[in-house]
């Protein structure tokens, strides 16, 4: 099989395609036919070697997948070969083959082909975490989504309008604030550190946002604490700007204000059964059309590299996907 391999850490251009042996699933193992992965921020982090977990060198970088099942290991009974799957893994989806524990692998139904349920899976999953999990969104609420236009952004902005949340979203710039306007955000901001507390209060008529899923840090943050209502709360899932600014507890006591982190992957590890269980909302949802996966780009395999460049230089607005020759 053909696969992306990380030999030496590096920017994307370091990364190589072999061929490499085929993979054979053991005891409670699904063997999966990639027919598309997805490229999502932390593949980036995982190719240069400043990611938290890392596993042996060479591996194929890659955190979620979608195709069929190949084969499967003794003991699995839920799952056929032939059918139709997802799966979050913590590497290797840059491959046009990858084994998976059957907890992890999800049915995918007819109405939601490769390329979306590869570009909605990591993103969905970790916005519909933090908004529901973690944020405990109500209908009725007031969401502020920041970095609005990327992948957990645009899954964030659709799930919470799905759930009757009134959405405010802050883009990068006006082509991203576009898509949010798009995909249903009643008001989208561009604002920068220095005006979006004064930007989220005047959308709000002074009172602040109910919940924030937050993928910005540094003086994001701190301005986003500023312009929280009375016990609002504060979902902290990445620092994309790149600061990581302290907290100001007198922030937090004056409204009773919960600020809460989310690293979706533990979910998948220490909960399989819910992780499965979101991501069958999930495509339930996409199925019906209530939710768009937002592909920018669809490119082969063997560009592994030039995908993730385009997404760390800032340019994609929405999701990159891999396919690879048995995409259909």
């Amino acid at each position: 099989m053909r696969a992306v391999l990380v030999e030496d850490f590096g920017p994307p251009s370091s990364l190589v395609v072999k061929d490499v042996p085929d993979l054979v699933p053991q005891a409670g193992e699904v063997l999966v036919e990639v027919a598309a992965a997805s490229v999502n921020f932390p593949d980036i982090l995982v190719v240069d070697g400043t990611y938290q977990n890392l596993p042996p060198r060479p591996f194929s970088p890659g955190k979620e997948v979608a195709g069929r099942v190949a084969a499967v290991g003794a003991g699995v009974e839920r799952l056929v070969v032939g059918q139709r799957v997802f799966a979050l893994v913590e590497h290797g989806g840059y491959a046009e083959q990858v084994v998976v524990p059957e907890e992890l692998v999800v049915e995918l139904p007819d109405e939601v082909d490769d390329v979306q349920a590869a570009a909605a899976g990591l993103v969905y999953a970790t916005a519909h975490l933090g908004l529901r999990r973690r944020g405990r969104l109500l209908p009725g609420e007031t969401v502020l989504v920041t970095g609005a236009g990327g992948g957990v952004g645009s899954a964030g902005v659709q799930l919470a309008k799905a759930w009757g949340a009134r959405v405010i979203a802050l883009a990068q710039d006006e082509a991203k604030g576009g898509l949010t306007r798009r995909q249903g955000a009643d008001v989208v901001l561009t604002s920068t550190p220095t005006t979006l507390r004064d930007d989220v209060l005047a959308a709000t008529d002074g009172r602040g946002v109910d919940l924030t899923l937050e993928m910005l840090g540094g003086d994001f943050l701190a301005q986003v604490l500023r312009a929280t209502a009375w016990e609002g709360r504060v979902v902290v899932v990445g620092f994309a700007s790149g600061g990581q600014l302290p907290i100001k507890p007198g922030h937090l006591l004056v409204k009773n204000i919960g600020v809460l982190g989310l690293q979706s992957s533990d979910y998948r590890d220490r909960d399989p059964g819910l992780t499965r269980e979101t991501m069958a909302e999930v495509f339930g949802l996409l199925g019906s059309g209530a939710v768009d996966a937002a592909v920018d780009t669809v490119l082969p395999l063997e560009d592994a590299a030039q995908a993730l460049q385009y997404v760390k230089d800032g340019r994609v607005k929405g999701k990159v996907v891999l396919t690879t020759r048995s995409a259909s």
